[in-house]
Order: structure tokens, then sequence, then C-alpha cells
């Protein structure tokens, strides 16, 4: 039996089994990326953590002598650098070929490069309104100051055009780093081709889990155009299928090209770039192949391409930070430092210092690329040889520093109130000493040129009146603190109509005999001024009736002076009740006098009153003894602050009417003044109730 069990099952099955996924030996099966859809998503979001992030640095070549030369419209072959006094600020590429440097003297680069072109910079002189190049211009380094506004009006340009290249904000981030460069992260934007290109990982991760790996590119090569590619680390191979941070930097390349040839085609400017995945590689990337060229940086070259670099060409390693390194480890090279451990870094740069070097001579760098591009601050200065001796020299600068800035000030928009500064600095240097002085830019006023020289000038002075100021050798001008004008606001003109609108506006308002439409000639009646007091407003409450409307009180109270056939409990009354109880020889007033036909009518009203406020039988009650009847719970306190009232109104009339005491007789007190008229309110004494302050009057009960 227990042979033919097996038998038996096997001859249930007639088909062959048949693996539910079939086994295939192709790689392309087998072979999965090393990103995830994670990854994806955060290179949707430009995020600084995603190992897929796509930034370039666009770097314009020789920038200063490609301005002079395209507004001189000389041929791009044509040896040519821009002067400044007696020395050489830019060379461009074909004045390079000939060993021209930017240390080197004037009479040296004629030597080397005979037809070389040299073109000053333009200066601002005094009594000038506008900078302007003057040929003769190096000869008066006295009375000239240089001015870079030509190649900062450049710059906006070139951003401009690089802006209008790409897709619009929040896709697009751009940086101005500086005149002539530009960091770009085009992160969002590559996301956005490469899912048009590659729709089979646009759709969710399977199972709905983000740690989900990709599937591999279907591409086995990539074309690279003319780009300069950096050659992979030791350890990686061209025969290696590309991932998708080749995919990604592929794109960003072709990007780039795109920007770099609209700014060609549109501005006569050639710029070089830099591909990679942040900016500190990029930086490197866009100096590695100049001029007019682009390199990319893949992530599989990172350490190839930093080998071979000074880390004192890396951005902010080359300062004191770069001296202490080279100081305390003998070198300058990236690939000797990076045999150095952590542990080592460290103990010699500090905790922070040393783990921020570690990482970026690895190539990492999360830096984000800030798509401000508004300036904080302008400076306009000048360094004198030979030095000025007196406030006259001190102040013809001061008016060319304040006609400098209020002319890049135009620019920023400051005469529409777009943008405008709230500081004013002026910085004056003596032999060693260097002081400054600030002052306030008054908010209620516009900037002109005039306001920012009578600031400066009186700056000046304070530190004139400080002692030492001369001999000068340096004077600087800044202003800072810009803020963003309102937005939104108008001038009286955009309240008022003009031409075929006001006339319209007439016609509406106006019939054809010249009278005013829709306005009635009548004046509205005004309602009359109410007589009464707070006190007979307060007494006359309590005579409405709870259950009649907020309108029908208000109408009750303003209209107390009128006489009514209704049971209102008013001033007057009282006075009538005053008489008869006086008559009788009755000093106050009792509330359940029945011989008092004024009272008998009010109790009558009371007891009218709480008819419909008893009629539910559940209903809390108390028994007011004055009054000889019960009333509800919840109107007590009220009721009984109305016995007092009219209780203080009796006994002030009564005190009117008695005779005034000696000045021997001792004062009676008043046993009401000491009785509270709530939970909340204080007992009020008989003297207090007398005393009149200063400026006030006694209001007349009655």
């Amino acid at each position: 039996m227990l042979r033919e069990v097996p038998q038996l099952l096997l001859m249930t099955s007639s088909q062959p089994f048949v693996p539910s996924s079939p086994f295939s030996s192709s790689a392309s099966h087998l072979k999965k990326s090393k990103f995830t859809y994670k990854h994806l998503s955060q290179l949707a979001l430009a995020s600084t953590a995603c190992p897929l992030r796509v930034i370039a640095h666009v770097d314009l070549d020789a920038f200063y002598a490609q301005c002079e030369g395209v507004r001189l419209g000389i041929a791009e072959d044509q040896p040519l650098a821009v002067q400044q006094w007696q020395g050489l600020i830019a060379i461009n590429y074909p004045a390079r070929k000939f060993g021209l440097t930017r240390h080197i003297t004037i009479t040296e680069a004629k030597k080397l490069c005979p037809n070389l072109i040299m073109q000053h910079v333009a200066t601002w002189r005094e009594g000038d309104a506008k900078w302007a190049y003057h040929e003769d211009a190096f000869a008066h380094i006295a009375t000239h100051k240089v001015s870079l506004d030509p190649y900062r009006l450049e710059s906006r340009r070139i951003l401009a055009c690089i802006k209008d290249a790409l897709p619009a904000p929040p896709v697009q981030r751009v940086e101005k780093a500086s005149v002539d460069e530009v960091f770009l992260d085009l992160s969002a934007q590559v996301h956005a081709v490469l899912l048009e290109r590659h729709p089979e990982i646009s759709g969710p991760a399977p199972y709905d889990d983000p740690t989900e790996r990709l599937p591999r590119p279907p591409t086995t090569a990539l074309d690279w155009n003319t780009d300069a590619v950096v050659d992979l680390d030791i350890h990686e191979t061209e025969d290696d299928d590309p991932d998708w941070d080749d995919i990604v930097m592929l794109i960003g390349s072709e990007i780039v090209r795109s920007v770099r040839a609209a700014i060609r085609d549109r501005l006569k400017y050639t710029c070089s770039a830099g591909i990679a995945r942040n900016k500190m590689i990029a930086k490197l990337g866009s100096a590695h192949k100049k001029p007019n060229q682009q390199t990319i940086v893949r992530n599989r070259a990172v350490q190839q391409f930093m080998g071979g670099f000074k880390f004192t060409k890396i951005r902010n390693l080359g300062g004191k930070l770069g001296e202490d390194v080279v100081a305390k480890f003998g070198t300058e090279q990236v690939k000797d430092l990076l045999d150095v451990s952590l542990g080592q870094l460290k103990a010699n740069l500090g905790d922070d210092t040393g783990s921020w070097v570690y990482e970026i001579i690895r190539g990492e760098d999360t830096s984000e690329v800030n798509s401000r591009t508004q300036i904080k601050s302008m400076l306009s200065a000048k360094s004198f040889r030979p030095t000025i001796n007196c406030h006259d020299q001190a102040v013809k600068w001061l008016r060319i520093f304040a006609a400098d800035i209020f002319t890049r000030l135009v620019e920023e928009g400051v005469l529409e109130n777009k943008r405008r500064p709230r500081s004013i600095n002026l910085h004056h240097r003596q032999g060693g000493q260097m002081r400054s002085r600030q002052a306030p830019i008054p908010s209620g006023k516009p900037i002109d040129e005039s306001l920012l020289f009578e600031i400066a000038k009186n700056l000046l002075g304070q530190v004139i009146v400080d002692g030492r100021a001369w001999p000068c050798a340096n004077l600087q001008l800044s202003v800072g603190g810009f803020e963003e004008g309102p937005t939104g606001n108008r001038g009286i003109g955009g309240f008022l109509l003009r031409g075929d609108e006001a006339k319209a506006m007439k016609h509406s308002l106006y019939d054809g005999d010249g009278h005013i439409l829709n306005r009635s000639n009548t004046r509205p009646e005004k309602r009359p001024r109410s007589e009464s007091g707070a006190i007979q407003r307060f007494l006359s409450r309590h005579g409405t009736n709870h259950g009649e409307s907020d309108d029908n009180k208000l109408s009750m109270l303003t209209d107390l002076d009128k006489p009514k056939a209704s049971s209102l409990l008013t001033v007057a009354d009282l006075d009538e009740a005053h008489q008869i109880s006086s008559h009788k020889g009755n000093g106050q007033l009792r509330c359940g006098d029945k011989k008092s036909p004024i009272e008998a009518q009010s109790r009558r009203n009371f007891q009218l009153e709480t008819t419909s406020r008893t009629a539910s039988p559940t209903t809390q009650t108390f028994f007011c003894k004055a009054c000889d009847q019960s009333l509800p719970a919840t109107g007590k306190e009220e009721h009984e602050d109305w016995h007092f009232a009219k209780s203080i109104a009796t006994a002030e009339r009564s005190s009117g009417t008695a005779k005034a005491p000696s000045a021997s007789e001792p004062k009676a007190k008043n046993p009401m003044a000491t009785r509270k008229l709530g939970p909340s309110r204080p007992a009020a004494s008989q003297s207090a109730s007398k005393r009149v302050e200063k400026g006030q009057s006694r209001l007349a009960f009655g």
C-alpha cells in the first residue's frame, strides 16, 4: 500500500509542472538598479540628500574681457586685455596663448603680444552724472574712480537669459554666485524629462514600498555628444551598463548645453559648465575644460576626478583653513589626504571641521542652491595713492560715491519703491586704523543722490571730530539693510477718473438739467435727545415687560419723557408718591403703602409682569417682602438692586428738603449706604456719595 501512494499522486496531474516564475538566464532580469523609488521621489523634490541629484555650474569665459570685446565689436580671435590703472584685470583666451597673465605689467604684455588691445575700465570723474570710458583714465588715478557697472549690467542680462531658457519656478532653481558664475539645480526638471523618456518607472513602487529598487535602464550605451566626460574610478569600467545616475547626468548635460547655446545666440558670450551631483564638484568641473566647453563628472568618476586636485582649490579650503591643513599634514593634494583617517582629522582640526574636511575631499557636499538673487548691500570705495589730506578732497570723493551708489539703486528699483536700503555706512582708514560710522536713511523721504551725499558728509564730519583723520588712505561708502517696498499701493492719481471714464461717471450722476440723480432733498429727521439720565433709565427698565423684544425695550427707554398710560414707574411717579406720603408725615416711601395710588398701580403692574414669568410650575421663585409677592429667582439680584436704587433716590430727595444739621450735631448715617448692590458691588458710604470731585456734577434724581 505504501508503494502505491506515489503512483496515485502522480496520476492525478495530467500536465507537467511549470514554475510560476520561469527561470531565465538573462542578466537583465537578474540585475536591478542600486537606486530606489524613494531616490526617484527625492529627485523630484530636489533634495540635497538625493544620490541622483543634478547640479550645474555655469562660468563665463574671461568675463570682463568678453564684455569689452562684445561692446567694441572685436573679433573673438583678437587678443584683448582689460586695464585698470597700470595693471591688467582680465585677459581673453587668444591673448593667453602668448603667455600673458594678470601679474605682468603693461610694458611686458606689449612685448609678449604686440597686437594686444588694452581697454581701460570705465571710471567716474568728479562732476560727471554717469560713469564713462575715458582714454586717458590710466593717467588720472588720483582724480578718477573705477566703475564696474558695465559688467554688472551685462551680468544681469545673462542671468535673465538663463532663466528664460529654463522652466518657471519652482522647477527653476538658479543661484547667482558672482558677477560671472551661476549655479543651477536641475533635479526637478531632469525628473520630469526622465519620466517622459522612461515611463516604466513612472508608476508607484511595487507593494507600495519606496525602498524597492528600480529596474535597470534599458540603455547599454550613452551618447555624451561633445562633452568632456571624466574618466571612471579605478575599480569601474566602461563595460558596465549605465545606471540611473548616469541617465540623469546625460539629461542634465543636454539642458546645460541648451542654456549655453541661448547665451551664445542672444548675447554673443561663451561660457563653460560643470555637471555633477553637488555644487562643489560642479564648480571644479566648470574650470576643468575651458573655454566654451562643459564637463560631466559622473558619480562613478568622483574619486578619480578629485584625486588630481589640490584641496586648496576646493571652495572654503583655500584660506586659513587650507593653510592649517597643509601645515599639519604636510601635503596639499587630495589623494594624499584621503589616506588620513577621520580620527586623525578630528584630533588635529576639531570634530566639526575634521568631519567636514573628511567628507568634502571625498566629494560629499549637501549645500543647497539658493534661488535668492537679490543683493544685500552696495559698496563704493577708493584707495588713495597718494593719500588725501583735507576735508574738501574727501567730500569730492563722497559725491562720486553717492552718484555711483544711486545709479545702482535705480537699477534695483528704488525709484519705483521696489527695494530700498535702510542704512548707510562710512568707512575711513587712516594709517592702520579703520573707523566706521553708520546712520539710518529716513524712510519718509525719497532716496536720491543728494540725500545720500548729505548723510555721507555728516558721517565724515563725525569721523573728523574724533580726530586723527588725515592723511586718509581709503574711503568707503556703502548702503545695506535692503527691504522690499510695499505692494498694491496707489498714488492719489489712481483713485481719480480721467477722460471718457470721468465723462461716463458724470452722466450717470446728473440728469439733463444738471441735477444730481437719486438724491433726496429732504434732510433726515433727527431723533430727539433723551433728557433722562442713567438712573431714570435703570428705574424705568423694571416696569417693562420681560417678554418684549429688545427693539421694544429700546423704544421705551428712548421715550421716557413722554407720558404713557402704561405701567412704567418713572421718576415723576416717584415725585407724586413722595408728595402724597409727605402730607401724611411719612419721611420714606414704602413699596407696600396701600394709600399711594401710584405705588398701587406699580404693584399691580409687577403682579401682571410676574404672572407670565411664574406660569411655568418648574420655575424657581423667591418672596419679596417689600412687594409682598413671589418673583422668579433668576431676577432676584436685579430686583433687589431696583429696591436699593429707589431707596437712594428717596434718601437724596429727603436730604434736600430736611434742615441742614448744625456743626455740633453728629451726622446721622444712612442705613442704606452700607448695603451692597450685589455680590460684585462695593459698599458706598454717605460721605462718598455726597463728595463731588473736581470737574464732576451731581446727578438730579427726579
